[in-house]
């Protein structure tokens, strides 16, 4: 059934149609909500409400081929409602500068990192974290820790062999 037939069955109230409208785009629909919502269930549920919307409002539609391009707009404004709601509007100068490519490749970075982090123990994570990602100086890690200064310099030169094993690169920093 094409478009413009499926349409005018939605107008006159058959659900299925409207279903199949929203099927046939699912995954367009899921996209766009998930640009702005960044969350599985926040889409589903702004997916939701365009769906009620779309069956209540499905009448006032004048030109059936326009429904897709109708109904994507009342998807982002259901997406700009669910953010007002749970106010987490983010200023365009927070937003990364940089391609999508640019966003997804740091992330596989993330997940590399974090991939070589796990091959550390605990406490050999704990004392890198406190080093180099607060920058504390080797005396108050350990005072923070409650341990020996000897064993926070042994806990970062393991740490960090390890690190360069898993990694295969040169140290990060020479101790």
């Amino acid at each position: 059934m094409d478009l413009e037939e499926l349409v005018k069955r939605a107008k006159a109230g058959d659900q299925e149609a409207l279903v199949r409208l929203v099927m046939a785009k699912k995954e367009e629909f899921y996209r766009l909500a998930y640009v702005y919502l960044g969350n599985n269930e926040d889409v589903l549920d702004a997916m939701e409400d365009m769906i009620v919307l779309l069956f209540e409002n499905i009448r006032r539609l004048k030109n059936g081929a326009s429904f897709y391009s109708w109904s994507k707009t009342i998807l982002v404004n259901c997406c700009h409602s669910t953010l007002r709601k749970q106010k987490k509007v983010i200023a365009m100068e927070e937003v990364p500068e940089g391609s999508y490519q640019d966003v997804f490749a740091e992330k596989e970075e993330q997940i590399a990192l974090k991939k070589h982090w796990a091959k550390l123990s605990e406490r050999q994570r704990e004392v890198l974290k406190l080093r180099f990602y607060l920058d504390l100086d080797y005396e108050s890690i350990a005072q923070i820790l409650n341990i020996p200064l000897g064993t926070v310099k042994s806990r970062i030169h393991n740490g960090l062999r390890l690190l360069k094993q898993s990694i295969g690169g040169e140290w990060v920093e020479q101790i």
